[in-house]
């Protein structure tokens, strides 16, 4: 398996994230333009580092997905508010072909996990999605395992905050089973670049519903056969 880690300074974070990859598994910590020598640590912690250049959380999450070569990709944030290890059961579920696409809905722990206005961008979209898809999912959070060809097929072509909401509207579209399973969310290290302000949460809000006016897309692949 391998956990793609979208990574922009980071440095202090890296080391507790990377040591929670599960045995076994391997980590690409991708670098969008770290200035505090991010791709260093990873690169020392025994991480694959790739390079995107192009500014933007899809653009990393793309670049990630194009350097994976396991059968199964799993995404998860580098800021240590969520633990990889959690994505265990998120991918037996998707190889005993129980689902297609797991999500972890975040639950915070501690205060400052989640702010509020983060949470209400969260709901109104959830909201949309419901409307546009039918999915009664909750969250649309970073924590999440399919398999790599199959997610390929979708053709994702968002690379800014549409990147997520992109991977499950499409996924819907193509008849994908999608599931939620809870997860601890844990305040972050370091200030977030989106969510950390009202401007960066509402910037994503406006990416997420150009993505929620696409028309729908054709997958190019199906999902390993059920």
């Amino acid at each position: 398996m391998d956990v793609v880690l979208p990574c922009l300074d980071e440095a202090e974070a890296l080391p507790w994230v990377l040591a929670r990859i599960p045995d076994g598994w391997r980590a690409v910590v991708v670098d969008n333009g770290s200035s505090d020598g991010s791709p260093d640590v990873a690169s020392a912690l025994g991480a694959t580092v790739v390079h995107e250049p192009r500014r933007g959380f899809g653009a990393a999450c793309h670049a990630g997905l194009l350097a994976a070569e396991a059968e199964y990709v799993c995404f998860c944030d580098c800021d240590a508010s969520l633990d990889p290890a959690e994505l265990v059961p998120y991918v037996r579920e998707v190889a005993s072909g129980a689902a297609d696409l797991v999500l972890g809905r975040r639950r915070p722990q501690g205060a400052g996990a989640w702010p509020l206005h983060a949470r209400a961008g969260n709901l109104a979209l959830a909201r949309m999605l419901r409307r546009r898809t039918g999915l009664r999912l909750h969250d649309l959070g970073p924590l999440r395992a399919t398999r790599r060809e199959a997610l390929l097929g979708l053709g994702l072509t968002d690379r800014r905050s549409g990147y997520p909401l992109q991977m499950v509207v499409r996924a819907a579209d193509a008849g994908w089973r999608v599931a939620e399973r809870e997860v601890p969310y844990r305040p972050r290290t370091g200030k977030s670049k989106v969510t950390g302000t009202w401007r960066g949460t509402w910037q994503a809000v406006h990416d997420m519903r150009r993505v929620l006016a696409e028309p729908p897309v054709a997958a190019r692949t199906s999902v390993t056969a059920r």
